[in-house]
């Protein structure tokens, strides 16, 4: 039996496809810890899993666009979080022993006790941000970023010189894409494009099934977790566009109901949607979302095509490649006309060519293997000679 510890931020986009590969790792019969934010880890993982918990704290909320919303995230959330976790994850380490660590690339924290205590350790990459290097036509912003992750290196009071990047593991980078959603034909060997983790979910019985009405097309409509308030504006006029897609198109709107202006009585809303099981079922024939990656993956793995409107960080290089494969179409998340995003709807649910594509790209990122492959790639991890600890 084998150890690994899951060192995860706060954030349910993050988890819930490290839970896949935890749940595969654990029926292999190894052991899992998770270590994070407790109240955030224990809703999304169940009683059952072990969390190592680091503490709370409330972080400022993530905000802006563009080279904004990059400083918001690294100055607002990665960077305080890093400080805030680096000792109890040194206890936790001690402690736990791991033989592995899987450290998701919002975590730089973990990837640096891994470097303390010679341990073997992989980066995850649930969204394609720092994949395909996006801001790699400006310099500065590249140097900035390296500069805050110098700076954790050295109030970790590591060897200058032993610098290694704590979002790229040298030995192994798990990504929940693939290449027609990176643009990378032959990425390094070491990154494993596994392509989406479909985590079986609880059943909700909560959800209104007996509201999709027989016969007409579904939308499922949803922002993110991020969103918040920001995306009230484009909320209200995705409203209106899918009452403008006539009453043979019924919306299921994801989002807090504070959120959604009135809306015509056909519609459906909740704050969660059991979106795996609504496309399991077949319940939907296309999505319109913020072009993340889980909702645009999981999306293409049913064969559902989609609007995106993306928001920030990784989600417009998502929402470009997604455009580019055929597979939907892409919106001005801030500026788009009810009238326009009515269009885009009208398109995706009508065209047998962008449904066709959005199976053939879905097909292409099944074929990464899902959590299958992750579990294969972390159990080969385990057998790589580890680095002397300090």
């Amino acid at each position: 039996m084998t150890r690994f510890l899951l060192v995860m931020p706060p954030l349910t986009g993050h988890v819930n496809p490290a839970a896949g590969i935890a749940a595969e790792l654990t029926a292999r019969g190894h052991e899992v810890a998770w270590t994070g934010t407790e109240t955030v880890l224990r809703p999304l993982l169940g009683p059952d899993a072990q969390v190592l918990g680091t503490g709370t704290r409330a972080f400022r909320a993530q905000g802006g666009h563009g080279l904004a919303a990059l400083r918001s995230l690294w100055e607002g959330f990665i960077v305080p979080y890093a400080r805030f976790t680096a000792k109890p994850l040194d206890t936790i380490v001690r402690e736990f022993r791991p033989d592995a660590l899987l450290v998701d690339q919002h975590t730089p924290a973990g990837a640096i006790a891994a470097h303390r205590h010679g341990l073997p350790w992989a980066s995850f990459a649930p969204g394609a941000m720092e994949l395909g290097r996006p801001y790699r036509a400006l310099p500065q912003v590249e140097a900035w970023t390296e500069g805050l992750l110098r700076g954790l290196w050295e109030r970790a009071e590591l060897p200058e010189e032993e610098f290694t990047d704590p979002r790229f593991s040298p030995a192994l980078l798990l990504a929940t894409t693939g290449p027609a959603l990176t643009g990378e034909a032959a990425p390094p060997a070491h990154h494993a494009l596994v392509g989406p983790v479909l985590r079986t979910r609880p059943a909700d019985a909560d959800f209104p099934w007996e509201r999709l009405t027989p016969g007409r097309r579904r939308v499922l409509v949803t922002m993110g977790t991020l969103a918040g308030e920001l995306g009230a504006g484009f909320l209200s006029r995705a409203v209106l566009a899918l009452e403008l897609c006539g009453p043979g198109v019924q919306p299921v709107f994801a989002a807090p109901r504070e959120l959604l202006p009135e809306l015509p009585s056909h519609a459906v809303a909740v704050d969660r949607a059991p979106v795996l099981e609504l496309m399991a079922r077949g319940e939907l024939d296309a999505v319109l979302c913020h072009g993340g990656m889980n909702t645009v993956g999981e999306a293409l793995a049913h064969g559902l095509p989609l609007v995106t409107a993306p928001i920030r960080h990784d989600q417009p290089f998502v929402a470009a490649q997604v455009a580019a494969a055929g597979a939907g179409l892409r919106v001005p998340f801030a500026r788009v006309t009810p009238e326009r995003l009515a269009e885009a709807l009208g398109t995706v649910l009508e065209s047998p060519d962008v449904r066709e594509r959005a199976v053939r790209v879905g097909r292409d990122l099944l074929a990464g293997g899902g959590a299958v492959a992750a579990a294969d790639r972390l159990e080969a991890l385990v057998g790589a000679p580890a680095r002397t600890p300090l």
